[in-house]
């Protein structure tokens, strides 16, 4: 890996249309009750996906992650990775099918959303447990990420130095373009690609890895999810803090950033789901 903050954005594809050329959508006209109001959020989030989740039994709500938690509809389809960390951000408590969005948070294939829904609704579902890294920012501000947070260099071809600690004990200190920390959700992406491992779901730990060191023999470590520490060492370049694939802003030289677990978010899991190991 090389290069600094592009890196880490995510870019989801428009999943594929869950109707055929010609698909009737008169069946959306019968509003079930209340307590199957189904939310719709994500990029395709458009007539085919609100059509499957009609068919399913489902009240679809369909807007951004705000304005859909708001409304506690009894489950949230997230079309696309992007969409479920909105509903991270949003603070989703209602369980979450994700569509098109990874093995690694059991998600369906965009085809499946009808039956998944009718599933979700007849209580013919299981669910899993996510869980979020928080890191305290501005003003007491806590981020939260599902997938992965980072430190990166702001600016092409630049490294810097980081100090990683395990509670009060340092474990190591490295140059690096960054360092990314991944739950077991996220340790398939960005960590995994900078050969960081891929960590079981349910352990409570997280993977920390080193981004394009500038050492040839680079360590990873895979530390428990609460009190992992990391630190900005020199001011020689701007580094970001970025978390699910947003930059949040510049960590000052010195500050000592403290990760913890920070709530979690709920998957219903269907017969469709992907298996986390593939």
């Amino acid at each position: 890996m090389s290069g600094p903050l592009w890196r880490f954005l995510r870019l989801v594809p428009e999943p594929p249309s869950l109707l055929p050329a010609g698909g009737d959508l008169s069946a959306m006209s019968d509003r079930p009750p209340d307590d199957a109001r189904v939310g719709v959020v994500g990029a395709g989030a458009d007539a085919p996906v609100v059509a499957a989740v009609s068919a399913g039994g489902g009240d679809p709500l369909v807007g951004d992650a705000g304005t859909v938690v708001g409304a506690a509809p009894v489950a949230v389809v997230a079309v696309g990775e992007r969409a479920l960390v909105d509903l991270v951000v949003a603070g989703v408590e209602a369980p979450v099918l994700p569509v098109s969005a990874g093995a690694s948070v059991r998600s369906i294939p965009a085809t499946s959303v009808g039956s998944a829904v009718a599933s979700v609704l007849a209580g013919d579902r299981s669910t899993t447990s996510h869980p979020l890294l928080g890191v305290e920012w501005a003003t007491g501000e806590r981020v939260r990420a599902l997938f992965d947070l980072a430190l990166v260099t702001a600016e092409p071809a630049r490294i810097s130095e980081y100090t990683v600690s395990n509670g009060d004990e340092r474990v190591a200190t490295f140059r690096a373009d960054g360092v990314v920390v991944a739950t077991p959700a996220g340790s398939t992406g960005y960590a995994r690609a900078a050969d960081g491992p891929v960590l079981a779901p349910g352990t409570g730990v997280v993977a920390v890895v080193p981004v394009s060191p500038f050492a040839t023999d680079a360590d990873h470590w895979v530390l428990p999810a609460d009190g992992v520490g990391l630190r900005v060492e020199r001011d020689e370049t701007p580094v970001d803090l970025v978390v699910d694939g947003r930059a949040v802003g510049t960590v000052e030289p010195g500050r000592r950033l403290e990760v913890s677990t920070r709530g979690a978010v709920t998957v219903a899991v269907v017969d469709a789901s992907a298996d986390f190991f593939g």
